[in-house]
């Protein structure tokens, strides 16, 4: 069965394109749809908690234990761990892309499980905590109370409790908490003196919490077996307490009737915080503010209508004074990035059909080509949702770009159709079934190529094999549909709907502008045959044109710099607050209240979310550091660019007298790093001393900061805090018969927190913590006037035996990989590359960096630095690939060479567009090259195909050659300015994910451009190069 088989059967030809069209349609309704893809490699965090330890006690003894299993996990990347000195362990582990997240988990809670009896009792009293984390963060819901009746702790509980549970429930989410949250607990606040002068010590009162409150199991009268019991009845015990009055109640002591000690006697009893550490503030005002994570593979859209749609129900239930409103919310930029890219759909298309028209001079051909778009490129969601993908910026990238590719292969059919219905004065019928049959060989060919080349990218692993992944495998699947309609429904629609050719000129002017046109393509095609000419007589020249292309580009490669992502204007900025060593929550929380007003002022903000005692860079809490998220307006109203307005809000953060606040742009991929730039961590592979550490990084940071090249440095070990230092007197502690585990639940109970239980609420679980009113623990002096029981049974006071001392040590401490580390953040100035600030960065560091010192890359620094290995292997195969293809095709080692020639210049085109407008050779560049392997191929193929059947009918190489480019050149350049036009509208992108947009387009289209016009005048002598010296064929008999 020939091609002229659909020809002849159009009904077949349209139901099969239907088909295509219904299937892919089904498809779409059924793909999710998100900014990116899962590029972020998987992470589990384990959380552990040790009241009252120091940093290094929690290094020692928990996180040296979990670290030493945790390690070999498969499937690691790395993993870090943060000891504060607030007693919370958080180990952060990640996993190379591909990892499932759930077996990750599993994998890592087996391990956590292994080191759980090495760790203190009360660690794993406490428990250790491992779960996945999500990085996609989808919005934030904050929980206010508008009149200010409910308090931040209400807010914060009824947050927890009510909406949280019921975000979590939603399809789409991944996980949902609230910022800071202030869970109930029941405190215990302790009065020291009133203990002394009744003889009660801070261990009593904890076991008396702990023995009273609790669940007793009784039993049944006349359980089985009984003497004839008629009746089972059960016997309770009174369980847990639940309320204030009921625990002030507890017995501490009691010798007589009237002479009972009880808690509230000792103790202020009241239902409040689990932490004060922490309040988030939006614009100003007290709020619970909930963070939604996006489950992996959902819709971002439609599950954000969900809990919009969710909240609104909801607040048909809340209490007075209480109400809801989404501050944050990412998918703004993910409904704006979509949106632009639909946009510049629609423009391509219709730039697209442009071209096709002024080179066809007529609706009903460019009606032909253009009815390819939407059946390969609807079809195409049919094969996304067979592998698993979904929509997002990616896979739009692809479709933008395959909207030029796709009508290439219809453009060829019809083209040739045309030359055959003009030249030989055939029928539109006969000329249809003609023209399959001379260019199906080269659809063929384009069509494998340019599948073939995409290939071998689908095998990359890491974030790099992520992104080529989902681009080519769009582009591939466009492509073969883009084929099959080709050699089915366009030539029967060309069969159709063409005309006959009928001599003389139209009228009218939209005619007067298509023959314009066509003149000046003449002019241009003359020019270009006397070229090729001169190219043929003069091989010396051509070869040496060509030798100096191969040296441009290679100048101009190591002339670019290099990067990985570029800077994206997300909608949002973070900012980080950081206050003098030491300083209080609400020292902190005031320098916040005064400077988020003022970042307000700017008109292209337009919230400030501020959660005071979280630092989200350093990582965990931290009573001197808070973090703002800055939501901006929509692009239309305001300047775009993130990082331009970082600059100017920075000028007021960085100019405040009582601390600073740092505004930077984040990651362009979420979850890859905390903020945009790059990190890595300075580590002591030979040395545990937080000193030489903190010497080592002070000198490395002075360095950096010394070279303009790079900006926004910033450290986060601080090695020399203010501290005080409790020293026991172990002998006299011994003498007077007070047990160190007893004179250290005193001091915690004082300075700081005894968790003694838990109680039940409303039908959740709480803590019971114990410890001192904050009056009695202002200072050390106060803290010495806490009493503990001899062993003769007298109140003996803490200064006794112990002495505070003032000393200086680390606030947290982190690890790396095992080793004790520190981390610094930093980011390329304005006009220096990522590339070059990381090689800046290494050489500093090798150059001052003692024996036993060295850097270690992490998030997005360690990805860019793997994805730069990546990039020429994929190149190299998809060279391979086409060279592969073609040989099988020509059964001919000679003529692929002659495609693949002319990828240089292809190759040239994009360095040179790129070097113009000042952007780095970044993965979306990359990518783009990529596609211009096959794209030059494909331009190579159209001229090399026919210039083989000449010569195989007998003509000589040269005249083969020269002839194939006269009757090339026409669909050449048409399907080559399609596609340049196509690309326009992403190479001069704006809004929304403009960066990634204008990296990718620039390269394809200063590619094209000069594979179209220079590389096309090559070609034929490349041919006669390659095939020349072949003995001259015998003409075919018929």
């Amino acid at each position: 069965m020939g091609w002229d088989f659909f020809i002849k059967r159009p009904i077949f030809s349209a139901v099969l394109s239907l088909i295509i069209v219904l299937v892919g349609g089904l498809a779409l309704q059924n793909l999710p749809l998100s900014q990116y893809p899962q590029i972020a490699p998987p992470t589990v965090t384990v959380v552990a908690s040790y009241p009252g330890a120091s940093p290094e006690s929690l290094v020692n003894n928990v996180a040296a234990p979990l670290e030493e299993q945790i390690n070999g996990v498969e499937g690691l990347l790395y993993y870090s761990s943060n000891s504060s000195s607030s007693g919370a362990l958080s180990i952060t582990v990640t996993f190379e892309n591909g990892v499932d997240p759930d077996m990750a988990t599993i994998l890592v809670a087996n391990r956590v499980k292994l080191a759980e009896p090495r760790l203190p009792e009360e660690v794993r009293r406490l428990g250790v905590i491992t779960k996945k984390r999500s990085n996609d963060i989808l919005m934030s819901v904050s929980i206010v109370s508008p009149k200010a009746t409910r308090d931040s702790v209400f807010l914060s509980n009824f947050a927890s409790s009510v909406v949280v549970e019921e975000i979590k429930r939603l399809p789409g989410v991944g996980d949902a908490g609230v910022f800071g949250s202030r869970d109930y607990a029941m405190r215990v606040w302790l009065r020291p003196d009133r203990m002394a002068a009744l003889g009660v010590t801070s261990a009593e009162v904890v076991r008396a919490i702990r023995a009273t409150n609790t669940q007793y199991a009784v039993g049944r009268l006349g359980q089985e077996p009984s003497v004839d019991a008629a009746f089972v009845v059960p016997v309770v015990a009174r369980g847990r307490l639940s309320t204030p009055e009921q625990f002030g109640d507890i017995v501490l002591r009691s010798s007589s009737a009237d002479g009972v000690l009880r808690l509230k006697d000792v103790a202020r009893v009241e239902l409040g915080s689990q932490s004060y550490e922490q309040l988030s503030m939006l614009d100003g005002k007290p709020v619970a503010g909930i963070r939604v994570f996006l489950q992996t593979g959902s819709n971002a859209l439609e599950t954000a209508d969900r809990i919009r749609a969710r909240m609104d129900e909801l607040t048909k239930q809340f209490p007075p004074d209480v109400e809801y409103s989404i501050p944050f919310d990412t998918t703004r930029f993910v409904r704006s990035a979509i949106g632009e890219v639909r946009t510049t759909l629609l423009e391509a298309a219709f730039l697209v059909a442009l071209v096709v028209f002024l080179f066809l001079g007529s609706w009903r051909a460019t009606l032909i080509p253009m009815i390819a778009v939407p059946v390969s490129l609807i079809g195409a969601c049919a094969g996304l949702w067979i592998m698993g993908y979904g929509i997002n910026i990616l896979t739009l990238f692809a479709m933008v770009i395959a909207i030029g590719i796709v009508v290439d292969d219809a453009i060829v059919v019809l083209e040739n159709t045309e030359r055959l219905m003009r030249e030989k004065g055939l029928s539109p019928f006969e000329a249809a079934k003609e023209s399959v049959r001379e260019v199906a060989g080269a659809i063929v060919a384009i069509v494998c190529v340019l599948v073939c080349v995409f290939l071998p990218v689908a095998f990359l692993g890491g974030i790099a094999g992520v992104l080529y992944r989902q681009f080519a495998v769009t582009v591939a699947f466009s492509v073969i549909l883009s084929g099959f309609v080709a050699l089915t429904l366009t030539p029967t629609l060309c069969a159709l709907l063409l005309k006959p050719h009928v001599p003389g000129a139209p009228t009218g002017w939209l005619a007067g502008v298509v023959a314009g046109f066509g003149r000046g393509f003449d002019a241009v095609a003359a020019w270009h045959g006397r070229v090729v000419r001169w190219l043929l007589d003069h091989p010396r020249s051509a070869a040496g044109a060509f030798l100096a292309i191969v040296i441009a580009n290679i100048v101009l490669v190591a002339k670019i710099p290099r990067s990985f992502l570029p800077a994206e204007d997300q909608g949002y900025l973070l900012a980080m607050v950081a206050l003098p060593d030491g300083s209080g929550i609400n020292r902190t929380k005031a320098f916040m209240d005064d400077i988020t007003p003022k970042l307000r002022e700017n008109p292209a903000v337009r919230h400030t979310f501020a959660i005071s005692g979280f630092d989200l860079l350093g990582g965990g809490e931290r009573t001197n550091s808070g973090t703002i998220f800055l939501p901006l307006k929509d692009f239309g109203a305001r300047p775009p660019g993130g990082e331009a307005l970082a600059r100017q809000l920075n000028a007021i953060g960085m100019t405040q007298p009582d601390g600073m606040c740092l505004v930077v742009n984040p990651p362009a991929i979420r979850g890859i790093g905390s903020a945009g730039g790059f990190e890595f961590y300075l580590q002591a592979k030979d040395d545990d001393d937080p000193a030489r550490l903190a010497a080592n990084i002070e000198k490395l940071e002075a360095a950096l900061r010394a070279r303009p090249e790079l900006t926004g440095i910033r450290v986060f070990l601080r090695p020399a805090v203010p501290q005080f230092l409790a020293e026991v007197d172990d002998v006299r502690a011994a003498a007077l018969g007070v047990t160190l585990p007893d004179l250290h639940e005193a001091l915690q109970a004082t300075i700081g927190v005894v968790y003694a239980n838990d109680f039940t609420l409303s039908g959740r679980t709480y803590r019971v913590l114990v410890q001192s009113e904050a009056a009695d623990r202002m200072d050390a002096a106060a803290a010495g006037r806490v009493h503990v029981r001899a062993a003769n049974g007298a109140m003996i006071p803490l200064s006794s035996f112990v002495k505070f001392k003032p000393s200086s040590g680390p606030e947290q401490l982190e690890r790396h990989m095992g080793f004790l580390s520190a981390r610094l953040i930093c980011a390329a100035a304005p006009g220096v590359s990522s590339s070059q600030a990381i090689a800046l960065v290494e050489e500093i560091a090798e150059d001052i960096l003692p024996v036993g010192y060295g850097i270690d890359w992490t998030a997005q620094a360690l990805q860019e630095k793997r994805a730069a290995t990546s990039a020429l292997p994929a190149f190299l195969l998809a060279l391979l690939m086409v060279f592969l293809i073609l040989a099988a095709l020509y059964e001919d080692l000679a003529l692929p060479l002659g495609v693949l020639l002319t990828v240089p210049f292809a190759l040239l085109g994009a360095l040179l567009a790129v070097l113009v407008r000042g952007m780095p050779n970044d993965i979306y560049f990359q990518i783009g090259l990529v596609t211009l392997i096959g794209l030059a191929a494909k331009n190579a193929i159209l001229i090399v195909e026919f210039a083989e059947t000449a010569r195989r009918a007998g003509r000589s190489a040269a005249d083969a050659a020269i002839e194939a480019a006269r009757m090339r050149l026409r669909p050449l350049v048409m399907t080559s300015m399609a596609f340049v036009l196509g690309v326009v509208p992403l190479a001069f992108a704006s809004g929304a994910g403009a960066a990634a947009r204008q990296s990718m387009g620039t390269g394809v289209l200063g590619g094209m451009l000069i594979d179209t016009f220079v590389a096309t005048l090559f070609i034929p002598w490349f041919f006669h190069l390659l095939s020349g010296r072949k003995e001259k064929p015998t003409p075919v008999q018929p």
